[in-house]
């Protein structure tokens, strides 16, 4: 409904059509880097990064340049100004973060949910997946695996899906003498052919957490990146009578500035285990090949590393037309992130499994209003109704936190 010049009726919502962005701010808040969006009309949008990502801080602030005096309703306008200039994990974030920002913007000034704006809802509720809520392994025996899922089952949030740790991600192989033919080393630089003692470990850990959960609740596995063809086929192999949800990320992944689409290939189609990547790459163009060819089973793509909810949602659609599933990752994105992955996770195809609940650190919720209390009840989250990404920054409780001397609510 046209109310008069440069003015448009959304609801209840009333917002001038010439809405300019005037500011880009970011702090970082306990390691996690907050973004907003400021425009002349007073309403701001939020996004953030993944946490200990503090080194982005100069590169979110570095677009300033390139979205000062745009319309950020037009989003796609804004990210083509911007977008050529990310790239793989870490360094597509702070684009992500900004998308993520905007379309916030964009959902306040319609007075709508950003789920209205990408096309409406599929589901209701949307299911998360457990990775770091609750106590996790204590060691790297069969037992102190065992012995966290029990504990993670009777968990309040009732998860149904829960993804743990084996082999080269975490420290399983580092702490394990003799678990692959490789240089130690620390984190990421883990690389190398498991050997047969490190094979057998990774098996019988994984089966003790399946004769917990059994086949009430699905069990996923993030193993690498850093193992070969040869031993991530020969694990896939062995666990498949477990049934497992997905092997994660076993030959290039996390941090990897690159797909191997071609070894996944040869992985996943000479097995029945679900093989699943994609945390790290930028783009749908970075999810093509993988795509195109079925390289893999599940795609993990997070919506703020891949360059925001709507190309993600875009890669959703594209992997659906090939029979893959999607569980988009998220671990590390604290609460402004997770209301971003339930207003998109509510808007994907049905090739939906299910979105990596954040670890969420107690200041999150003095500093985070507007999700819904208790959040995650039998492993789903309800949807919320409220504008924008349905979340507020609590401002007197946020400077508790910030650095001395921010500017990011002045």
């Amino acid at each position: 409904m046209i109310l008069g010049k440069g003015y448009m009726r959304i609801d209840v919502c009333l917002y001038t059509m010439d809405m300019r962005i005037t500011d880009l701010k970011c702090t970082v808040v306990e390691g996690y880097p907050i973004v907003r969006i400021e425009t002349d009309e007073g309403i701001s949008g939020l996004s953030q990064l993944e946490f200990n990502r503090d080194y982005n801080k100069p590169q979110v602030l570095f677009y300033k340049r390139f979205i000062l005096g745009q319309d950020p309703t037009n989003v796609e306008r804004v990210m083509l100004k911007i977008r050529h200039l990310g790239g793989f994990k870490p360094w597509g974030s702070a684009v992500s973060a900004i998308e993520v920002a905007l379309w916030d913007i964009a959902g306040k000034a319609a007075g709508l949910p950003v789920y209205r704006l990408l096309g409406g809802k599929v589901r209701d509720r949307v299911r998360v997946y457990n990775t770091g809520t609750g106590p996790g392994p204590k060691g790297w025996t069969p037992e102190d695996y065992a012995e966290s899922a029990r504990k993670k089952k009777s968990l309040p949030e009732g998860f149904t899906i829960f993804k743990y740790a084996v082999g080269f991600h975490g420290r399983m192989f580092a702490e394990v003498p003799g678990s692959f033919y490789g240089e130690p080393g620390e984190g990421y630089r883990l690389r190398g052919h498991v050997t047969e003692r490190g094979m057998r470990h990774a098996i019988e850990c994984i089966r003790a957490l399946k004769e917990v959960f059994g086949d009430e609740y699905g069990l996923a596995i993030d193993c690498g990146p850093g193992f070969s063809v040869q031993a991530a086929l020969s694990l896939a192999k062995a666990v498949e009578p477990l049934n497992l949800l997905w092997l994660e990320d076993l030959i290039t992944g996390d941090y990897t500035p690159y797909t191997a689409v071609e070894a996944y290939r040869l992985v996943s189609s000479n097995t029945t285990t679900p093989i699943h990547t994609g945390e790290q790459i930028y783009l749908r163009q970075g999810f093509k090949d993988l795509i195109e060819k079925n390289a893999v089973d599940v795609i993990g793509p997070d919506p703020m590393d891949v360059g925001g909810i709507a190309e993600l949602k875009w890669i959703a659609e594209f992997a659906d037309l090939y029979g893959i599933l999607i569980a988009p990752h998220g671990v590390g994105e604290g609460m402004i992130g997770l209301a971003a992955l339930i207003q998109l996770s509510a808007t994907l195809p049905q090739n939906y499994i299910a979105f990596e609940m954040p670890r969420l650190d107690p200041f999150w919720y003095e500093i985070v209003e507007g999700l819904p209390k208790p959040l995650v009840k039998e492993g789903f989250i309800e949807v919320p109704d409220k504008p924008g990404l349905g979340v507020e920054l609590n401002e007197k409780a946020l400077r508790k936190h910030l650095p001395e001397g921010d500017d990011f609510l002045s």
